[in-house]
């Protein structure tokens, strides 16, 4: 059996279909980072740097200032305060010291610090021969979830500051580790 539509409601009905298909077409997409270091040390004393959620000032080169409440638990929450001048609230979900590593979210989101309206991450460390391997992966949209952002705020433009963000943690980890920057 053959459904027939009247002519007039073929050109409204595709009109429709045609203009929600295009309206999805521009929405915001998850974008994803993931970077990774080889450190020349065994993963206990990587982890013993990395692993201590509020202690991101200790190692990452942009961040001024972390400040942190709850510890390592899920739950614990830390400010961080970047040399530009933005802060980032983030919350932990999970933390593992078996496994060593952990998870964690943005809380608000402040498009001076990361142009980006949500992420999520989780950073682990793991044996690589005689050292250690760091993976940061990181979820997230862009900063304006409109349809139409503006280049600053675009799905380019968080994703090249989410891997400016990450190289440069990673790089400072290393540096730290390694006992090649200021303790």
């Amino acid at each position: 059996m053959r459904l027939a539509l009247p002519p007039a409601l073929l050109a409204p009905l595709a009109a429709t279909l045609l203009l929600s298909t295009t309206a999805l077409a521009h929405g915001p997409t998850p974008q994803k980072v993931d970077q990774s270091v080889t450190i020349a040390a065994k993963p206990d004393a990587v982890w013993a740097v990395v692993g201590d959620f509020a202690g991101m000032s200790n190692w990452h080169p942009d961040v001024a200032k972390s400040v942190g409440t709850g510890g390592n638990a899920s739950g614990g929450r830390r400010t961080l305060t970047l040399k530009n001048g933005g802060t980032l609230d983030e919350g932990l979900d999970e933390w593992d010291a078996g496994k060593r590593s952990y998870s964690y979210r943005l809380g608000d989101a402040d498009l001076k610090a990361l142009p980006v309206s949500s992420y999520s991450a989780t950073l682990t460390v793991s044996p690589d021969g005689e050292g250690s391997k760091v993976e940061w992966l990181g979820r997230f949209y862009r900063g304006d979830t409109g349809n139409e952002p503006p280049e600053e705020l675009s799905d380019a433009a968080g994703k090249e500051a989410m891997n400016r963000y990450f190289d440069n943690g990673l790089k400072g980890l290393k540096a730290r580790v390694e006992g090649k920057a200021k303790q």
